[in-house]
């Protein structure tokens, strides 16, 4: 880990907009297949060798609110089976005006980025394995979602990721984007079946939403 710099210890960034946000400044949401464009755009987080095929994937449009107070449009690609009820925690994230700063396709650029990076891009589909083990990650099924993960980091010993998002290890101090036990995206993520990783007790996966339970 390393410190957080002084810009990032209350991160609080206006969500520069990929995708028209919403006129009219409402929820709005869309499901649909992975076509051939966005299948381009995901790079390396799939391939065939992956354990879910793009068949059973869906591609989500959903509007979310920024650290900014404006409404925006995010994108994701979830496993089919699930597409609906995400939808709905995302519907509820909005009307509670939960902040979340992006919500973007993850690229081959995000795979091969140094963990020391400082994004904080919230995000569903990408094919890997889970961390310091060799079995695949609820993410390579499109059954886990990390939100705001820079406010959100995963603790486990002295490890932590991103390593410079060390401040928000610090949940006594509550800032926006954070996830708490009481928090509306706890309780919308557990309406629908999924568990969060901040309850873990192994180690603290603050951003993680899992259908599995890893």
């Amino acid at each position: 880990m390393g410190p957080t710099p002084p810009a990032l210890v209350e991160r609080r960034f206006a969500t520069v907009d990929l995708l028209p946000p919403p006129e009219d400044g409402r929820f709005h949401s869309t499901v649909g297949p992975v076509t051939d464009e966005i299948r381009r755009r995901m790079g390396k987080t799939w391939s065939p060798a992956c354990p879910v095929g793009l068949d059973d994937l869906r591609y989500l449009t959903v509007s979310f609110r920024g650290f900014d107070g404006r409404a925006h449009t995010g994108e994701l690609v979830v496993a089919a089976s699930e597409a609906a009820d995400v939808v709905s925690v995302f519907d509820a994230l909005f009307a509670a005006a939960f902040p979340i700063e992006e919500m973007r396709l993850p690229t081959t650029a995000d795979v091969d980025a140094h963990p020391t990076g400082d994004g904080n891009n919230t995000a569903g589909l990408v094919c890997r394995a889970t961390r310091g083990g060799g079995s695949w990650s609820a993410h390579a099924y499109g059954l886990a979602i990390d939100v705001n993960p820079f406010n959100n980091p995963y603790q486990k010993g002295d490890v932590v990721l991103p390593e410079l998002a060390s401040s928000y290890l610090d949940r006594s101090w509550r800032r926006p984007g954070m996830i708490q036990p009481d928090s509306v995206a706890v309780r919308e993520f557990a309406r629908i079946g999924w568990s969060w990783g901040g309850a873990w007790s192994s180690l603290k996966d603050y951003q993680h939403f899992t259908a599995t339970g890893r």
